[in-house]
């Protein structure tokens, strides 16, 4: 693309977000081209994503309101925090949002001014972060769009959806309420028609979105707001369980440093041990965390929990007595 035409279309943006309302002939005389030359830099904005409309009230084309947002004043630990976190975070894969935290984050470096870009600059290249392994999301970028809009406009989606406990495909009726990111991945948060009940669906297990024009009437926000309740992650099972567990002295510092749930208690023992208390709603998510520690960890209670570690480490013990290829 030429200097010439990438200056005429900055130009168009500017034009467009002003609060004076230009046809196309007005774009026209004022870019000193043709319509015709209009209507393809008008096209290249639309390739480009920027949302720009005729308002038939003004008679003249504009850019969506608050597409671009107006400049913001940051300190420099503002501006490094943004970069840091959003531009220059490596294992995360690519996530949604997270490509466009990086490009807003080079946006924000670029419009710094010289001495604080370098100050700021300097101080990123000493500073990294490293997330957890994650789920793969290539290629959810639309989906998630198109999700993020079904749940601010409340419109009901059919999904085409992997169950991962029922092991077969689905089709559902959901009404969509939230995007939430839990442990590794993206879930849609949303009242399946199907279950009767609101469930979780990963992202990445949806072979397909249609989003319709019907609109539902969503449920009271505390409703929404307690659906995972005291699960230890994010799967409550309807059933409150008080949990003792011992931890040895070897990996007793490194769980009591670690706030893992809201309701956590920790009592140190007199040798370096640990006593971890913790209420949570239902056994599956915590049972293999606790595997997790091996031999560090011991289940005081309750039973069924001590039961259920005892059973996997029995058929654990069983695979390898019997050997590599048996």
């Amino acid at each position: 693309m030429s200097v010439s035409r990438v200056h005429r279309l900055l130009r168009l943006i500017a034009m467009l977000q002003s609060h004076r309302a230009y046809d196309a002939d007005g774009l026209a005389e004022e870019l000193e081209v043709s319509r015709r030359t209009v209507f393809r830099d008008l096209n290249m904005l639309e390739l480009a994503h920027i949302p720009y409309y005729y308002d038939e009230q003004t008679g003249g084309y504009r850019i969506r309101q608050h597409y671009f947002l107006p400049p913001v004043n940051l300190t420099i630990n503002e501006a490094l925090a943004l970069l840091v976190l959003a531009g220059r975070m490596r294992g995360a894969g690519s996530l949604p949002l997270l490509s466009a935290a990086g490009k807003a984050a080079m946006k924000i470096e670029n419009a710094l001014p010289q001495a604080v870009r370098s100050e700021v600059g300097s101080l990123a290249d000493k500073l990294s972060m490293k997330a957890d392994p994650v789920a793969r999301h290539e290629g959810l970028d639309e989906m998630f769009d198109s999700l993020m809009q079904a749940v601010q406009r409340k419109n009901v989606c059919r999904l085409v959806y992997l169950g991962f406990d029922e092991r077969k495909q689905m089709t559902l009726t959901v009404h969509p309420l939230r995007l939430t990111f839990q442990g590794r991945a993206w879930y849609l948060l949303g009242w399946s028609v199907s279950h009767g009940q609101i469930r979780t669906f990963k992202l990445g297990r949806i072979r397909k979105l249609t989003v319709t024009d019907r609109t539902f009437m969503p449920p009271e926000q505390h409703l929404l707001d307690g659906h995972f309740g005291q699960a230890w992650s994010m799967i409550p099972e309807g059933r409150l369980y008080e949990i003792h567990l011992r931890f040895t002295p070897k990996v007793a510092g490194n769980v009591a440093e670690v706030r893992w749930h809201d309701s956590q208690r920790v009592e140190w023992g007199g040798d370096g041990s640990i006593d971890f208390y913790v209420t949570v709603d239902g056994l599956g998510e915590i049972l293999w965390w606790i595997l997790g520690y091996g031999d560090q960890v011991e289940v005081l209670a309750p039973k069924e929990l001590r039961g259920r570690v005892a059973d996997v480490a029995e058929r654990l013990a069983e695979r390898y007595r019997k050997g590599a290829g048996a």
